[in-house]
């Protein structure tokens, strides 16, 4: 009984080992040195520790901003994934607040620092997903419990049967025997192994589904769950942008798409990957004098012809306004939010400006996974720190009532806390760095392979192929795991209730006592062994 009380305490000491590991690589994403401006213009290197608000600092391009503060210089790409858990850069300008942590992509800019060190987001961040860990081993505690009275009773039970058969007029050496078989008869190795062995099996069949079960309760509060909690980039959707619609061959989008193979934005990649697999074979002209500034986009010369590829407002600013008429279908103004996701503009000075709309690509099975959530009663719910249009486009996409955008790392938890007050488990699956505080906080969690590594660190179950199915498996195969630890206590328990009173009365022989107690043991790992035979189809059981 000790042996396997003590492989719960160290199985959960792990687990809270890993929340505070998950929160100290959070804060190994931030900047270890900054460029601060003396008031004299002078620039050197200090630690970010030594930054006080009100300090200027100049954070280069590919330099993690080192705290929390305000542009008062320059224009750039700022990468906020760590916030919001989007792939897409942001364009920054004078005046936009930025964060510790997140990433300065494309030009130089000068911050003054609003707050730093412990108060920024990103510490927020860390201690959210220290604080977040609850102790929530229901098993782990029951045989705390357990262990608390089960010795004493034991070796009390034994003494007293021993005495009273001395008191009835039995000798000292058939008092013993008896005794000594109340001891035997009573081994809680049925009761250890009731746990242990269905989790092994059950995580062993997980893992044969691309599913790697890290928490050792996770299986216990998965199969507890009623609502899920969905992030959106990179977990229902891929995360990447895909170009919507054709794109002409012979027309002025090779033009766009000869600009869009000189830069490493996410949607010009997007857009020369289409090129190339629409018309692979397709020749792209050569641009010249291509220059790229920063949070508007490249501009490019093909002959005596300049070209623009980037934000609307850049691009537009070059092009040539058509009046609109109504009858000829939807402005511009609609395109940009009518797919709900983002768009790329290209024109030629003077020429009309030719937008480029994109979506963010859904798993394969994403729409087939919530409409089994719901079949099986379980509440779908849709949070995500994207923009509202894309969040809500996404959420009628999939058949999603309850959605949330914009929300930040706090907000998640706030959102999970409430859900927990309500009287609901939530199961949270996501994986941006921004998702790790609401995955900690949750009563169980999941996260895709393809998650930044601290995301995995925080989750209780990943799941490794590109389908969103391993989640209905992961579900089924815990609620019938659930379903054989209960038939398991439920064995032992009643081998308890029949086997003591034999002994202590006298009708079991210490050797009938070990046969006895063994056969429990094996009765209950046999059960457990039977949940392999149980099909992985999510079906009847999920509901």
């Amino acid at each position: 009984m000790c042996f396997f009380l003590l492989i719960g305490r160290t199985l959960d000491h792990s687990m809270r080992h890993r929340a505070g590991e998950a929160a100290r690589n959070l804060l190994a994403i931030r900047a270890i040195a900054a460029t601060k401006i003396a008031p004299d213009g002078q620039r050197y290197s200090v630690p970010v520790e030594s930054l006080v608000p009100g300090d200027r600092v100049f954070v280069a391009a590919g330099m993690r901003v080192p705290g929390d503060g305000k542009i008062i210089e320059g224009r750039s790409d700022i990468d906020l994934s760590l916030l919001t858990g989007e792939s897409l850069p942001l364009p920054a300008q004078v005046g936009m607040d930025v964060f510790a942590g997140t990433l300065n992509q494309t030009g130089p800019l000068i911050i003054e620092i609003m707050a730093a060190g412990e108060d920024t987001v990103l510490a927020d961040m860390a201690r959210l997903m220290e604080c977040a860990e609850q102790g929530r081993a229901g098993f782990v505690r029951l045989a705390d419990r357990i262990a608390r009275f089960y010795a004493p009773l034991v070796h009390l039970l034994a003494a007293g049967s021993f005495i009273g058969w001395m008191l009835a007029g039995a000798d000292w050496y058939q008092s013993l025997m008896i005794s000594v078989a109340v001891l035997i008869i009573t081994c809680p190795c049925a009761l250890g192994l009731a746990v242990p062995v269905v989790q092994v099996v059950a995580s062993g069949m997980l893992l044969r589904l691309g599913v790697l079960v890290k928490s050792p309760d996770g299986l216990e509060r998965l199969a507890g769950i009623d609502l899920v909690v969905f992030d959106k980039t990179g977990t229902l959707s891929h995360g990447h942008a895909a170009l919507i619609g054709p794109l002409s061959a012979k027309g002025d989008d090779r033009f766009a798409a000869a600009l869009a193979r000189q830069s490493q934005h996410p949607l010009s990649k997007a857009l020369f990957a289409a090129w190339g697999a629409q018309h692979p074979d397709v020749l792209l002209p050569r641009p010249d004098d291509v220059h790229e500034e920063p949070g508007c986009g490249l501009s490019a010369r093909f002959g005596d012809d300049l070209w623009r590829l980037g934000s609307r407002d850049w691009v537009q600013g070059i092009s040539r306004q058509p009046d609109h008429d109504p009858n000829d279908g939807p402005a511009d103004d609609a395109i940009e939010t009518a797919p709900g996701g983002p768009v790329l503009w290209c024109a030629r000075a003077g020429g009309m400006a030719r937008p480029f709309a994109f979506h963010d690509r859904l798993r394969p099975d994403a729409a087939a996974v919530v409409a089994g959530l719901k079949a099986a009663s379980i509440k779908v719910h849709l949070l995500s720190g994207d923009q509202p249009a894309a969040v809500a486009a996404m959420a009628a996409r999939l058949g999603i009532d309850h959605y949330k955008a914009a929300a930040k790392p706090a907000d998640k938890i706030a959102i999970l806390a409430d859900l927990a007050a309500s009287g609901h488990k939530v199961l949270m699956v996501g994986d941006g760095l921004n998702d790790a505080p609401a995955l900690r906080a949750a009563h169980v969690s999941m996260s895709p392979a393809s998650a930044a590594d601290i995301t995995q660190t925080a989750a209780d179950f990943i799941f490794q192929s590109d389908s969103l199915l391993p989640l209905l498996h992961a579900l089924h195969i815990a609620r019938r795991a659930r379903a054989h630890v209960i038939e398991n206590f439920a064995m032992a328990l009643g081998y308890n209730l029949l086997a003591v009173p034999l002994a202590v009365a006298g009708y079991v022989t210490p050797l009938i006592a070990a046969l006895a107690m063994s056969s429990s043991s094996l009765i209950v790992t046999l059960n457990a062994l039977r949940l392999r035979l149980s099909k992985t189809s999510p079906g009847r059981d999920a509901r």
